[in-house]
């Protein structure tokens, strides 16, 4: 899991906030379960093969999960999100969204020129607006496990928008 890192307006190089976006508990289920399959397959041939399959697809399937967890990094001078990168003065309006707001966010009111960093194992969604007028995307839409706390860091006014009835 991930926690907010402390604010501190001291250094431009320290981050308000920073989140990296995990997978859950069964994700890492999942890479234990293919890696079992390597046994499987390798086991006819000889059992000591079986197990060095299953090993290498364990070590192979995690460093791969954990290379492509992106990260969350809000300074005082610029937003990271997952591999986007933009100055905190083309950052507008900041909404989170939980619960059925934040699957039609994800689905039926999708734009689709937005940046999207989302995560299925993780329910909650931050809509950025991005007020750069040489950029056609309109906002990024992020998970967050904590999105209160990003969009405190970004200087929104959080919103528990639900959907509408």
């Amino acid at each position: 899991m991930s926690s907010p890192t402390p604010q501190s307006a001291t250094s431009p190089a320290t981050a308000n906030y920073t989140e990296k976006l995990w997978p859950n508990f069964w994700g890492w289920v999942i890479v234990v379960g293919l890696s079992a399959a390597g046994i499987l397959i390798f086991m006819p041939i000889s059992p000591m093969a079986g197990y060095v399959a299953f090993f290498v697809l364990l070590l192979g399937l995690s460093t791969a999960l954990i290379a492509s967890t992106p990260t969350i990094s809000v300074t005082p001078d610029s937003l990271q999100v997952g591999r986007a990168h933009i100055e905190r003065e083309f950052v507008g309006q900041v909404t989170a969204y939980h619960g059925d707001a934040a699957t039609e966010q994800r689905g039926i009111k999708l734009n689709g020129l937005a940046y999207l960093c989302i995560r299925g194992w993780i329910k909650p969604v931050v809509k950025i607006e991005i007020t750069d007028p040489n950029d056609r995307t309109p906002y990024w839409l992020t998970s967050s496990r904590n999105p209160e706390h990003l969009v405190a860091a970004l200087g929104g006014t959080v919103h528990r928008e639900t959907a509408e009835q």
